[in-house]
């Protein structure tokens, strides 16, 4: 898919240059909006930064014409909100709870921006579902609610553990912590290897092929379902931190919808397009959770 603004000549590495300049301005526009917040509402500061950030690359998107400008964003911001909610603490957090949590916070967002970027072909290449939302309405109107502030909603809510588990919880650290490490790491795991599997396929696939090996033998996204695995990790965290903060499992839950109701069955509607053998493929696999083959 090419964009048709008039950086869509640009080669990846300008691009990629463009593309770093916008989220520099995005994250430093987030950070100064959850500073005039203030740490006593980090609820608010969350949410302010959050909805600054995207409508700030929402602007970039419209500069340059390609909404894909957006696709870093879910895993940019999460690591820098963990930062900002740790070095503002209201409450005496324990050093090793903070630690855990941005082990997993930052290995989730480095592996997942570097998969992106790795895949990226630049700015002349704009992602087929957004073109598809663009001819059900006006495009600027749908790049900003469907593209941007949509994402940013899930991204929100599923971020909202992060309160109890850097800035307010003083929980001691137990057994969910330690669970909600090891949920994480395999989490990171089974994304890390569901997206090495899909890109040693795509080199060698032949038109119409169907990647069914690997974790994707087991499961027709394994990759999302470890990017579930790594929100609910978050929430486990907050939950040891305060349980009073249980009723932040609504982003977990936000993003599980997400997957389930929107992610998967557009792109299993795709596939059965373009690949003659998908339905049965997807007849004898799960759609998220990995479980063995379904026989015929």
């Amino acid at each position: 898919m090419t964009g048709r603004g008039p950086v869509a000549s640009m080669g990846r590495g300008a691009s990629l240059s463009v593309v770093a300049i916008a989220y520099v301005t995005a994250c430093a526009v987030a950070w100064s909006i959850a500073e005039a917040v203030g740490p006593d509402r980090p609820v608010w500061a969350l949410a302010g930064g959050y909805v600054a950030s995207a409508l700030v690359i929402y602007a970039w998107s419209m500069g340059v014409d390609n909404g894909s400008m957006f696709d870093a964003w879910w895993s940019v911001l999460p690591p820098l909100a963990a930062v900002w909610m740790a070095v503002t603490a209201t409450a005496d957090v324990p050093d090793l709870r903070v630690a855990l949590v941005m082990v997993v916070v930052w290995a989730w967002a480095v592996r997942l921006t570097l998969n992106w970027a790795r895949g990226w072909v630049g700015l002349s290449h704009e992602d087929w579902r957004y073109l598809d939302l663009y001819t059900k309405g006006p495009k600027p109107l749908m790049s900003l609610l469907a593209v941007h502030l949509g994402p940013c909603l899930i991204v929100l809510l599923a971020s909202l553990s992060l309160v109890p588990a850097l800035h307010e919880g003083t929980g001691a650290v137990g057994v969910l912590d330690w669970l909600a490490l090891a949920v994480g790491a395999v989490a990171v795991l089974l994304e890390l290897v569901a997206d090495e599997q899909m890109r040693a396929f795509a080199r060698t696939r032949q038109p119409g092929q169907i990647m069914d090996r690997g974790l994707w033998r087991w499961s027709r996204h394994p990759n999302y379902f470890g990017e579930v695995l790594f929100w609910w990790s978050l929430w486990l965290f907050g939950l040891s931190a305060d349980p009073g903060w249980w009723w932040t499992v609504v982003g977990p839950v936000a993003v599980l919808v997400m997957f389930l109701t929107a992610s998967i069955p557009l792109l299993d509607d795709r596939s059965r397009e373009r690949r003659p053998g998908f339905s049965e493929y997807a007849a004898r696999t799960s759609a998220l959770v990995p479980l063995p083959p379904r026989k015929g």
